[in-house]
C-alpha cells in the first residue's frame, strides 16, 4: 500500500505537471493500493483554501489515531535527542505510514529519510 504525501497529491492534481504524471504512472505500475492520511488531507485542503480553490478528495484516508499520536511523539523525541530537527506534521505522517506498513510516496525524501530507522518505507 502506498500513502501519498501532500506534495505528491499536489503534483498529481496539477494538469500540467510532468512530474505529477510520472509519479501517477509509477504508482499505477506498482499495482498497489493508494491511500493518504487525514493530516495530508488537512495540508492539501488548507493550501487550496488559501488560494481560493476547493476540491473534493475521494481517496481512502487513514485517520490519525491515539496510537499514531503515541508513535509520532516517540519519533519526534528520539530524533530530537539525536539533534535532528523534524516537523511535527512529518512525524505524524510517518507514524501513520509506519503503523499501517505503507510506503510513503513523497517528494520530500530528505525529511522523511530520517524515519527509516523506525521502519518507514519510502516509495522510490
Amino acid at each position: 500500500m502506498i500513502l501519498l504525501d501532500t506534495d505528491v497529491l499536489i503534483e498529481i492534481i496539477q494538469k500540467r505537471s510532468k512530474l505529477g504524471k510520472e509519479i501517477y504512472e509509477k504508482i499505477l505500475e506498482s499495482g498497489e493500493d493508494v491511500v493518504t492520511s487525514s493530516i495530508n488531507i488537512h495540508e492539501f485542503l488548507y493550501g487550496l483554501k488559501k488560494i481560493g480553490k476547493e476540491i473534493e478528495v475521494n481517496l481512502p484516508t487513514f485517520n490519525f489515531t491515539k496510537e499514531d499520536a503515541e508513535l509520532s511523539s516517540f519519533l519526534e523525541v528520539e530524533l530530537e535527542k539525536k539533534g535532528i530537527k523534524v516537523g511535527r506534521f512529518d512525524c505524524m505522517i510517518a507514524a501513520v505510514a509506519i503503523r499501517r506498513n505503507c510506503s510513503l510516496a513523497t517528494l520530500n525524501k530528505k525529511e522523511f529519510y530520517k524515519f527509516r530507522e523506525f521502519g518507514l518505507k519510502i516509495f522510490e
